[in-house]
């Protein structure tokens, strides 16, 4: 777990990709850090966590609200990129008093081409290196705008993961079908996307802010699939638009 905390603000949840860990979110613990208590955390397997055989994406859930027990932490926006945003709507639906707002990015309630995604991920990482994949998808991952150090730490994240963990992510991302889940969301929700990522493509945003009732959505502009990372600033700016309309007092 990292984390960065000032000021007295609602706590904020980081949560990453199945390509990533938790120190792809350090832009915005750097930002949110100075006005609440921001946190991220890597899933079992992933980082300096325990592995879990089998673990699912409510298992994932589950072990981001132990953490959250142990750290004190009763109540939280929760951010998730990717796979992040299928676990931040599994947290919701685990536990909707807990999330006080969502915050989706580059994700979707269902991938029409998830199962394909899946299939190749883990042929992937079957028959080559964690490394060697990486270097084979950061130009999909990433946007026009991205630079050359951006990509050398993205290869560097992946090719770090345990290819055992990251074949547990691949399932719990692109097999996940929570259209039932979206339309059952009861909190604040804001969506966002950058306008290249063409592994999770704006149209699917689109159709999840239809699900997710009054949910807002905003365009990173010059962004891929990785618009935290990619436009740290224009990402967060959205954010704190967002928090500031959902707990300004009316």
């Amino acid at each position: 777990m990292d984390e960065q905390r000032g000021g007295d603000g609602l706590p904020i949840v980081f949560l990453h990709g199945v390509g990533s860990d938790k120190s792809v979110w350090a832009p915005q613990l750097a930002h949110f850090g100075k006005s609440r208590r921001a946190l991220a955390f890597d899933y079992p397997g992933y980082g300096e966590s325990e592995f879990i055989e089998g673990a699912t994406r409510d298992d994932y859930a589950a072990s981001i609200f132990a953490a959250l027990d142990a750290l004190g932490v009763e109540r939280a926006h929760v951010c998730g990129l990717s796979l992040g945003g299928v676990i931040a709507l599994a947290m919701h639906s685990a536990a909707p008093s807990r999330t006080a707002s969502l915050i989706i990015a580059d994700s979707f309630a269902v991938h029409p081409d998830g199962q394909g995604i899946h299939d190749r991920s883990v042929g992937a990482s079957r028959s080559m290196s964690m490394r060697a994949m990486a270097e084979s998808r950061v130009g999909v991952l990433l946007g026009s705008a991205a630079t050359d150090e951006l990509r050398r730490e993205v290869i560097d994240t992946m090719a770090a993961i345990d290819p055992d963990a990251f074949r547990l992510g691949a399932a719990a991302v692109w097999l996940a079908d929570q259209r039932q889940r979206a339309a059952d969301v009861s909190v604040p929700t804001l969506i966002l996307v950058g306008d290249e990522d063409v592994v999770t493509p704006p149209a699917l945003s689109e159709e999840l802010q239809r699900l997710v009732a009054d949910a807002i959505l905003e365009v990173i502009p010059s962004s891929g699939h990785l618009a935290n990372a990619e436009q740290p600033e224009r990402f967060n700016a959205a954010i704190d638009r967002f928090l500031r309309q959902i707990e300004t007092p009316a």
